[in-house]
């Protein structure tokens, strides 16, 4: 295969290229640098789709790619080092050949633009900010991690920034509460809590540049039975190892069954093969089920019987790695200081959002906000219930993906204690429930005193028991609580206060949010996602927040990212339109998001498809000559191709070339994908590209064949046919309308 062949020895000549340090220094660093890029989401040999749709090499699996993927995994360790500096260009090349010049400033803008390294809250990162405002306005909705993080961002990139927010604080679904009494202080946070992972996790950025510690959540965790006694511990194991044997088999079962496991739920599933198995065939194991069942519905926000056994663990393999960690002192230390300095309106709630091409108009109440842009970052349970218009209303797609996600829900019970009465050498301990309808009752105890700087004490509602929680008096809840709690302790001998203070979580009555954080339902994919995060009104109306990042649905450290993705995204757009204004373009440079929504729509119909390629034809014209767009699905079947990528099996990635029609004819009657690549690239040396690279005469096309299609449907295949768009006509415009 030529440059896109990678092996040992190359990877030797291109680290002795790349960097100034002794070759046998060197290979143990790099590997740590891949190693520190791979645990923030970069595959360690392989470019992600984002940076193939950025153009960051010429050509997908060259040795300019080999030497790129060492730059920019040096450039994330570096800054990594030191979260507190602001990583100027030239401090890379410090450690860098200057014939690698124009890799480092590709690869470093690459980074800057997208949020992954200079973010955050430093001295030196604040300090970096442009005093002018210059690059446009942007209206952010909701001032939660997500918008927040892209109001930063955007400042830090020259933007006029303004956000509004329903509530008389930052934070959104991120609260932390000040509990007192008895002369005692503790913070409890209601909402978001955990810091799940701290490799590689942008909040774990956060709490070292503000020199916060993390605890670490010790992993013992024993549960109780209904009466209050310790479950031994080897049925503990044994009904926990029965538990994940059959979630392996519930993976199984939606292998064999292919595209018919999108339509059955996890629930379902799981309890056939209960019965199957024979699990929790005694009261006391049953039981002990049901609690890793409560458990699965609090990870996930929602029953078993709504998540998709299709997808509802679609983001595993992106988990951040390393220990799970409480903040002392509360998430809000990490939301005052993104919030500080911000220009936040409070007790703004927009209902109406107006989008097009000449800015955005944002309604809240009599008042009329207006910028160029905007970003909206409202919760999905709030999407779902149709408490914003848009106008021009969303797409259907967009508007079928909202219906399809699930939004579920979790509650809590937080009570400061005068003293600690439970053992202080635990973060958390469970109580199984008699009832299996009340399974998430109460099913999961955090204590905070280690961390709340009070006897703080913590009690989950999950699943269906969450639901009904939103209709229970909160004195009837802490009564039901304190039952639980005497009987677990009282027979030991160790009397249970009354607490001095109790707060009871209503997540899903918050009109501001209507739930928790979102899931996969069944019916729904991870593709709902990305839908979701799509920009609509040419790089106008943007979306941000956990349900809007695949990789990190219903995380803190996801809606932060997707704050800092939507920000490159909007610069990015920005900047476009301003060049195309001062005619550095002949064309309106692409919305990628848009763009990629019109290239999926125009490849559901191919002319000709074989193996991993498709093919689309522009039928103005039947001249063997006429240009065809090709699509290649990289994926497990075609990775060796371009060398070894950390893609999962059901990932897809697309790369795109244009052929004449007949080469795409003779393209189809060469066997074997491996075959067909080599012909393209070697035969008739094209140059796979991702989607922003198609250039001119590929987004030409793109508009021609979607207005073609479009106006064939719109009179009839035999009717009038129309001609192409003149060129210099907008193809973003055109291909996303």
């Amino acid at each position: 295969m030529g440059a896109v062949v990678v092996v040992t020895g190359m990877f030797l000549l291109l680290i002795g290229a790349v960097h100034k340090k002794k070759l046998g220094n060197s290979e143990k660093e790099y590997n740590i640098e891949a190693t520190i890029a791979a645990s923030i989401g970069f595959p360690r040999e392989a470019l992600t789709e984002e940076e193939i749709e950025a153009g960051v090499v010429q050509t997908v699996g060259s040795i300019e790619q080999e030497n790129y993927i060492m730059v920019r995994n040096h450039i994330l360790a570096k800054w990594r080092e030191n979260v507190n500096i602001y990583l100027k260009q030239d401090m890379v090349m410090e450690s860098i050949r200057m014939q690698h010049k124009n890799l480092v400033s590709t690869a470093y803008k690459f980074l800057v633009r997208h949020g992954y390294i200079n973010f955050g809250v430093a001295p030196a990162i604040k300090a970096a900010r442009p005093v002018e405002s210059n690059k446009g306005s942007v209206i952010i909705i909701g001032a939660g991690l997500a918008g927040l993080g892209a109001a930063r961002q955007l400042l830090a990139f020259g933007h006029k920034v303004t956000v509004i927010e329903g509530r008389q604080r930052p934070g959104g679904r991120v609260y932390t509460k000040r509990m007192e009494g008895d002369n005692l202080i503790a913070a409890a946070d209601l909402g978001g809590s955990v810091v799940t992972g701290v490799q590689g996790n942008p909040l774990g950025v956060l709490a070292r540049q503000l020199g916060l510690p993390l605890h670490k959540i010790r992993e013992k965790c024993p549960i109780h039975q209904p009466n209050g006694m310790l479950v031994k511990e080897d049925v503990d194991a044994k009904v926990e190892l029965q538990f994940n044997k059959l979630l392996d088999s519930a993976s199984k079962w939606r292998e064999d069954m292919e595209q018919v496991a999108d339509s059955i739920s996890l629930g379902a599933t799981l309890e056939t093969l209960r019965g199957i198995e024979g699990v929790g065939g005694k009261l006391a194991e049953r039981q002990l089920y049901d609690w890793h069942l409560a458990n699965l519905e609090y990870a996930n926000a929602g029953l078993l019987t709504k998540l998709s056994l299709a997808f509802w663990d679609q983001d595993d393999p992106y988990e951040m790695g390393g220990d799970h960690c409480f903040l002392p002192g509360g998430n809000v230390q990490l939301i005052s200081a993104l919030a500080a300095d911000l220009p936040i309106f409070y007790g703004k709630t927009a209902h109406t959002i107006k989008y097009g091409s000449e800015g955005v108009k944002v309604l809240v109440g009599n008042e009329v906000f207006e910028a160029d842009m905007a970003l909206c970052t409202v919760p999905l349970g709030v999407l779902q219930r149709g408490m914003v218009k848009f106008e021009p209303d969303l797409s259907q797609r967009k508007q079928d993906a909202i219906k399809r996600l699930g939004f579920g829900l979790l509650n809590k019970v937080v009570m400061l204690f005068p003293k600690v009465f439970w053992d202080a050498e635990l973060d958390m301990f469970g109580h199984l429930a008699e009832n299996p309808s009340k399974r998430g009752e109460f099913f999961l105890f955090y204590s905070y005193a280690t961390v709340s700087g009070g006897p703080l004490l913590l009690a989950l509602v999950a699943g269906e028991a969450a639901i009904e929680f939103e209709q229970t008096p909160p004195l009837q809840a802490v009564t039901r609580v304190m039952n639980v709690l005497k009987g677990i302790y009282e027979p030991r001998g160790i009397s249970v206060p009354n607490p001095v203070q109790t707060v009871c979580t209503r997540w899903g009555s918050d009109y501001l949010c209507y739930g928790s954080y979102s899931n996969v339902a069944v019916g729904a994919s991870g593709d709902d996602y990305d839908i979701l995060a799509e920009s609509v009104g040419d790089g106008r109306l943007f979306f941000a927040g956990e349900a809007t990042i695949r990789r990190y649905p219903a995380t803190m450290h996801g809606a932060y990212m997707s704050g800092l993705r939507e920000a490159g995204n909007i610069a990015a757009a920005a900047a476009a339109r301003l060049a195309a204004l001062k005619g550095e373009r002949g064309i309106v440079p692409k919305d990628m998001v848009a763009y990629s929504a019109t290239l999926a729509e125009l490849f559901k119909e191919p002319d000709l498809e074989f193996g991993s390629f498709s093919i689309i034809f522009d039928h103005q014209s039947n001249d063997p000559q006429s240009i065809a767009l090709v699509k290649l699905q990289y994926g497990e079947t075609t990775k060796k191709m371009v060398g070894e990528s950390s893609l999962k099996p059901d990932q897809q990635l697309y790369m795109y070339t244009t052929v004449t029609r007949q080469q795409a004819y003779d393209l189809r009657e060469v066997r074997g994908d491996k075959a067909r690549f080599a012909y393209l690239c070697h035969k008739l040396g094209v140059k796979l590209v991702g989607r922003r690279g198609l250039g001119p005469q590929g987004d030409a096309l793109v508009v021609a064949i979607k207005w073609n299609r479009a106006t064939r449907k719109s009179v009839g295949a035999t009717g009038p046919s129309f001609k192409s768009p003149k060129p210099g006509v907008t193809s973003l415009a055109a291909a996303s309308k």
